[in-house]
């Protein structure tokens, strides 16, 4: 018995604005958001986790609003404006939920980062002084595979009082960049 002979799986261009930048991509249609961010856009900061939509390591910003890029065909993206981690910080300097993940350490591996600082964002953008119960909500669709879920949620509480302009240099926007 001989095996079908395979279809040829359907391609398309995708245009796409990524952290400000015009791109054009070449994919499957099956491809992911985060397959193409990660393997022809070199953008690694944006990262495979679960494939499943559950641990957010795969978080960006699409048109505004966070989204897990594992669940998301790249033909989909067409015209749209996708913001990865990478595309956060501006000019060399962290942005202020960066900055208070930076001087809080809210992160070990990093592996999470993007799912919790997009889903910071998010919150931050809408409640500028959210109470802890609001905090752990909006990031429980981020796993944190070291468990420093305290640390997160300090970091949140720095990053909303820094915009709030509540605190002092050198603890949010110190202008501390990344090594």
């Amino acid at each position: 018995m001989t095996e079908p002979a395979s279809e040829p799986v359907p391609e398309r261009d995708v245009a796409m604005t990524v952290n400000g930048r015009a791109r054009r991509v070449r994919c499957e249609d099956r491809h992911l958001l985060v397959e193409v961010l990660r393997e022809q856009l070199r953008l690694k900061g944006t990262h495979a986790g679960c494939l499943n939509g559950d641990c957010g390591a795969c978080t960006v910003e699409l048109d505004g609003q966070p989204v897990k890029s594992c669940l998301v065909l790249a033909a989909a993206a067409e015209g749209a404006e996708i913001t990865t981690l990478e595309g956060v910080a501006q000019g060399g300097e962290l942005d202020p939920v960066q900055q208070a993940f930076w001087d809080h350490d809210g992160f070990q591996c990093g592996f999470c980062l993007p799912g919790q600082i997009f889903a910071t964002r998010w919150l931050l953008a809408r409640d500028a002084d959210p109470a802890d119960t609001a905090i752990r909500e909006a990031l429980a669709g981020n796993l944190c595979r070291c468990t420093g879920y305290q640390s997160i949620v300090e970091s949140v509480r720095a990053a909303a009082a820094g915009l709030r302009g509540e605190m002092g240099s050198g603890e949010v926007g110190s202008g501390v960049t990344p090594g």
